[in-house]
């Protein structure tokens, strides 16, 4: 990616006041993440991931599934919270498996759905190791920038 259109994407989030920009062109990937703070522009992080195929998530039929409602968590433990403003999705595609079920052992890094956000699939990965013990959204549900997500002890 051009340095110059770098340079303008790390500006363009230190002024807009958003807190996360990623953008994806062919293979390269580029992830800008405002820090809070008016004197730092935000951190560019550059990277050429692993080929994955980037096919467009649709809402899955729904399953039963055990899925609490995210005002009253049942469980303790480490929240899993939307970092963005999205659509949640639990696997990949319709035809895909869940990324993660209730009771699977996760670790740091571990993918644990998609939050689609302005046509672009984001990746939420674990950031703590554990057991998924509530999932507390919908698939193709609406979720709010720090809403909670999984709930994993």
């Amino acid at each position: 990616m051009d340095l110059r259109k770098l340079k303008t994407l790390i500006d363009l989030v230190s002024e807009s006041g958003i807190s996360e920009l990623e953008v994806n062109e062919g293979e390269d990937r580029v992830r800008i993440v405002n820090s809070g703070s008016t004197a730092h522009a935000g951190q560019a992080v550059y990277t050429n991931p692993a080929p994955t195929q980037a096919a467009q998530v649709a809402p899955a039929p729904s399953t039963p599934a055990p899925i609490a409602d995210a005002e009253e968590p049942s469980e303790t433990g480490f929240v899993a919270r939307s970092p963005m403003v999205g659509t949640f999705y639990r696997a990949p595609n319709p035809e895909s498996p869940n990324f993660v079920n209730v009771g699977d052992t996760v670790k740091v890094g571990q993918t644990l759905c998609i939050i689609e956000a302005m046509k672009l699939l984001n990746e939420i990965e674990a950031e703590q190791d554990g057991v998924i013990k509530q999932i507390l959204c919908d698939n193709g549900q609406g979720v709010e920038f720090d809403q909670p997500l999984f709930i994993i002890a």
